[in-house]
């Protein structure tokens, strides 16, 4: 059996000008941090709902509800890796993950490597990053957040 789960994510920047910008496990410093309850890296956790929704396993906010207070501040990879071993305790093999990661800063193309060994790592299989600037149109043009979309394929 073959099955695909896709994933979404979005955050608004922080006001905090002390939170750093993660993105697939990677501190942008000098950057605007996203305002969450965990690290608010919308690549890891647009990965998380793609994986788990390809395993029949609800999403990331079932799994780590942003009521929990252990769970202020976490590493979003960590949670991805998480999640990834409930889908292989529930019976599937990650074939692979891609997505794509809408803003106009940072420039991605310089940390996609290393985006893609944490979140590979976490997952165990093969995880793709592409970087899609706005071109200035809509919210996320305007600088009002970061949007991640994850697509991934699972086998049992």
């Amino acid at each position: 059996m073959i099955r695909v789960g896709n994933g979404y994510d979005v955050h608004p920047p922080s006001s905090n000008p002390d939170r750093d910008l993660v993105l697939g496990g990677v501190r942008f410093t000098g950057e605007t941090g996203l305002d969450g309850h965990s690290d608010a890296d919308v690549i890891a956790h647009a990965c998380t709902d793609a994986i788990l929704g390809a395993a029949g396993l609800g999403d990331i906010g079932s799994m780590f509800p942003d009521t929990d207070p252990s769970l202020v501040g976490a590493d979003s990879i960590e949670l991805l890796r998480v999640a990834a071993g409930q889908v292989a305790e529930a019976g599937f093999e990650i074939g692979n993950v891609d997505c794509v990661v809408v803003c106009d800063r940072p420039r991605i193309a310089p940390a996609r490597e290393e985006m893609e060994r944490r979140l590979t790592a976490a997952v165990g299989a093969p995880v793709t990053v592409k970087g899609k600037r706005t071109e200035g149109v809509g919210a996320l043009g305007r600088g009002e957040g970061i949007a991640s979309w994850a697509v991934a394929v699972v086998s049992r």
